[in-house]
């Protein structure tokens, strides 16, 4: 079986199985009513309209209109029609979709129709995120006066478009969430390609041209638009009988310099007259499709969206070579945790190092005949799930890359070294990427928001060139505990109190127990330090009491000279004297004490045992370290070779299971 998540084995949304659903619907000879997204007010995800006779009905296509179909003849570009929403982004994107076959049936798998096998469900895919996600939804649409709300085709008994909109609404949450986008967005979703916007003016026309013609020799999906300067000119029409801020897509070139565009029609689009259409002098193709000269483009529009599977297609230059060369991938899922790995940019240079981090190893040049003679590296960021409900929150994000030096890579390491690339501004868009081309050796890619504890999750995907070979290592997690902290000897006064304390409270066997030992600690420690039963017996888990869960005379007096080292370290990093310490400042203590771990265990450290807080107490510091004392051990007693040639980082998916 492929891989999970692949084209061919994409991942169930919801779980729901659209082979094990269809046949049970057959087999009931009832039709597929889907409880996940319902026909309901929250899947809309828009206002209620107070006047009862636009009230929203779910229809089925059949009870549209009785002669419906899937698809009327053949799907085109001027097939797709916006309804009452916003989403012309996402239409957009569909229509150039329609052009290439072998794209679009990953997103419309074939042999779906409205009448043989039917029963009322669907399926479409998606790429979300490094993965192809299958979504399944029934055939119920909302219909206001008797016409679909949204989007629908041009053969007003065609419901293609209007359930792959569906699905799609279902993917990110509702329509509502449909509502204002980029088209590049769309075009990743519906190809797993790489997409970017090249503004018009930054080549001359005639080179502009030469490279759409390049791109769409190569099936890369493009589209152009004209800047709105504000909200209140989006949908606006120009003199020239173009709408600002709508999506237009570039499906065809020809050798006179043309480009044929295609607009998503709308409502914008109906009232342009005749006259308006005349005077760019285009060449009608059919209706909603028109030819543009190069020069006339330029001046017209500002931007043009382009998305392709081959990384190649992405410079935009023309080449006589359409064959798709080969890349290798690599893609790391990572998280922004507010007060951990949410440093924030440069600007805020104490927590800037504590981004998640990802160390990239190029060990060979490009192949010979490349014009760069380095690795040919595209990084791509995209931030995840910022579309939520009825609102679109994208953070401002970017990714700096430097060029890895041996030591730590901590606060002195960022301030004092320049990156070697970024990805620019930061920008508040879904994705952000870069083509680079860097000299052999080790870099560090550090992923951020431009403010810090912005809560986040993202997606990085770094492709390199064929010839090259391309690692990414986890960073390393040393342990020098026992030399920073054990190996202090135990004070005479510590020495006389656990004398004592064992001579009174020990049992039988000379040992004491989690109660006896917390009592034993607390009688030492500051007040508002002490120790709870639980980090008690977590620290007694550490130790090798032969399955008895009970110390020693010599391992109570070593446990508590640590106890009282760490609180010394502890100390010096609550700067302000509070009790706690920050996640940032725990990393900080947490190398003070001889414990260096990447920015992952941290991580896990804190959702554990920070308990959704934004300090942590002394208890808590305690806890991690000895949590972090058994990661060690496990390690140190792995007798796996191959995993003991990975590296400590081999044994956390065990430590995420015991945090």
């Amino acid at each position: 079986m492929s891989e999970l998540g692949s084209i061919d084995n994409p991942v169930k949304f919801k779980d729901q199985d659209f082979d094990a659903l269809l046949q049970k619907c057959l087999k009931s000879a009832a039709l597929f009513s889907d409880t996940v997204f319902a026909a309901n007010q929250s899947s809309l995800g828009i206002p209620v309209d107070p006047d009862p006779k636009k009230a929203v009905k779910w229809l089925r296509p059949k009870e549209i209109t009785s002669n419906a179909v899937f698809v009327e003849g053949t799907m085109g570009t001027t097939d797709i029609c916006q309804g009452q929403l916003g989403n012309c982004w996402l239409l957009a994107a569909l229509s150039c979709l329609t052009m290439h076959p072998t794209l679009f049936v990953k997103v419309v798998p074939s042999g779906q129709s409205l009448s043989e096998s039917y029963a009322g469900i669907f399926r479409f895919r998606f790429w979300q995120y490094g993965e192809w996600v299958e979504v399944v939804v029934d055939d119920r649409l909302p219909v206001r006066e008797g016409r679909l709300l949204f989007s629908y085709s041009r053969a007003t008994n065609e419901f293609w478009s209007a359930l792959v909109e569906k699905a799609y609404a279902k993917l990110i949450g509702s329509y509502g969430s449909l509502k204002g986008g980029i088209i590049s967005e769309g075009m990743e979703d519906f190809t797993g390609g790489i997409a970017y916007s090249l503004p018009v003016s930054s080549r001359p026309p005639r080179m502009l041209w030469r490279g759409i013609t390049a791109a769409l020799a190569r099936s890369s999906l493009l589209s152009c638009f004209i800047h709105a300067a504000s909200v209140k000119e989006i949908g606006t029409v120009t003199s020239e009988g173009l709408i600002k801020g709508h999506a237009y897509a570039i499906t065809d070139t020809d050798k006179t310099a043309h480009l044929c565009l295609c607009v998503c029609r709308c409502k914008d689009w109906d009232v342009i007259d005749n006259a308006q259409k005349a005077r760019l002098e285009l060449a009608k193709v059919e209706d909603g499709e028109f030819w543009i000269g190069i020069e006339d483009f330029c001046l017209l529009f500002n931007t043009v969206e382009m998305c392709s599977v081959n990384p190649d297609s992405m410079s935009g230059e023309a080449s006589d070579d359409t064959a798709t060369p080969s890349w290798t991938l690599s893609s790391h899922q990572g998280t922004w945790v507010p007060m951990c790995s949410a440093g924030g940019s440069r600007r805020y240079p104490r927590s800037f190092c504590k981004n998640p981090q990802f160390q990239m190893i190029l060990s060979e040049k490009d192949k010979q005949g490349e014009k760069k003679k380095k690795c040919t590296v595209l990084v791509e960021l995209l931030q995840k799930y910022r579309r939520q409900k009825d609102k679109v929150n994208f953070l401002y994000i970017a990714f700096h890359i430097y060029k890895d030096k041996p030591g730590s890579l901590d606060q002195p390491f960022f301030s004092n070294n320049s990156p070697v690339t970024r990805s620019g501004k930061y920008r508040s868009i879904r994705s952000v990427w870069r083509k680079v081309h860097l000299e052999p050796g080790s870099y560090v890619i550090l992923a951020s928001t431009y403010r810090p504890n912005q809560q986040g999750e993202f997606f990085l995907r770094v492709y390199t060139k064929t010839g090259n070979i391309q690692g990414f290592q986890d960073f390393p997690c040393t342990n020098n505990y026992s030399v920073m902290v054990m190996s202090k000897p135990v004070l005479p006064e510590d020495q006389f109190r656990v004398q004592k304390w064992f001579d009174e409270k020990a049992g039988s066997d000379d040992r004491v127990n989690a109660v006896q030992f917390m009592n034993l600690v607390n009688s030492v420690l500051e007040k508002d330090y002490e120790l709870p039963l639980e980090t008690c017996r977590q620290l007694i888990f550490g130790e090798d009491t032969g399955g008895r869960g009970r110390l020693s005379r010599v391992q109570a007096e070593k446990l508590l000279t640590s106890l009282r080292n760490l609180q010394s370290i502890f100390f010096q990093f609550d700067e302000d004297s509070s009790g706690t310490m920050s996640p940032f400042e725990l990393s900080l203590a947490l190398n003070a004490a001889g414990v260096e771990c990447d920015n992952v265990v941290v991580q896990l450290l804190w959702e554990r045992f920070g308990a959704g807080e934004q300090y942590l107490p002394f208890y808590g510091f305690v806890s991690c370290v000895a949590r972090l004392q058994v990661l060690f051990d496990l390690f140190e007693s792995e007798t796996n070779p191959e995993v003991k040639d990975k590296g400590i980082n081999a044994v956390r998916s065990f430590f995420v299971k015991i945090c």
